[in-house]
């Protein structure tokens, strides 16, 4: 399709030079016009939420490079706080820990593929759970070495980022409109994005808030399903 118009999702913490940024880079790709949605709107949207309603819902999307939480009511955002903490910092989180414990340097790729196989935000109840032989480079002879890992040492690595997750669902909370907090009492909050797939962060948000935590039917195409859905609608 030749000059098209385009919608793109930005982080609710983007600055006007960015957006602007991300506007020019779009018309210079050949865009007839530019529109952008700001990404806790798209993945609300994409969850299934019912953001045009009186009554407010509350989204936590974490993606790759910031965590978007937000509580929607009336078809916009009425409280927002962007972190830039999502799945590439757990990835260096995981690198730092394995580099510091056991002098091995492992590639982001690897780091992702622990996440999956057995990253968890919170550690085991009892035993260290389950455990991964990770190979990388040994820091000190310089050789390729294997070494075991389990899941309570990938909790340890973790707890930053996801305690700066935490802070930003608190934190929003704590500044939300008493009538849309009774709203999100009732309702729960909504979980999107692949970073929403690490292991007990649902868990871990349920403790700290007391409030139900539910993950989307289809986090990692929550955002762009629902940037589908804005753009038939502009």
């Amino acid at each position: 399709l030749a000059n098209p118009r385009i919608l793109i999702c930005v982080p609710t913490g983007s600055t006007p030079v960015e957006r602007k940024a991300i506007q020019d880079s779009a018309l210079a790709a050949g865009a007839r016009k530019v529109n952008l949605i700001e990404e806790p709107i798209a993945a609300a949207v994409g969850a299934g939420l019912p953001i045009s309603e009186a009554t407010g819902s509350m989204v936590v999307d974490i993606g790759g490079g910031t965590t978007e939480v937000a509580l929607l009511a009336l078809g916009g955002i009425v409280h927002a706080h962007s972190v830039r903490v999502g799945g590439d910092a757990m990835d260096t989180a995981i690198i730092n820990y394995i580099r510091r414990s056991h002098n091995l340097l492992v590639g982001e790729s690897s780091a992702e593929r622990i996440k999956k196989a057995i990253g968890v935000a919170a550690a085991p109840s009892s035993g260290d759970g389950k455990v991964l032989h990770i190979k990388g480079r040994d820091l000190l002879k310089g050789v390729p070495k294997e070494v075991v890992i389990n899941q309570r040492q990938i909790a340890d690595a973790l707890e930053e980022p996801v305690q700066a997750i935490i802070e930003a669902v608190t934190s929003t909370l704590e500044n939300s409109d008493p009538e849309l907090a009774a709203d999100i009492v009732d309702k729960g909050i909504v979980l999107t994005g692949g970073g929403s797939l690490l292991g007990e962060l649902d868990q871990v948000i349920r403790d700290a808030t007391g409030l139900p935590v539910s993950i989307a039917d289809d986090p990692l195409s929550c955002v762009v399903q629902g940037t589908g859905k804005c753009a038939e609608n502009l």
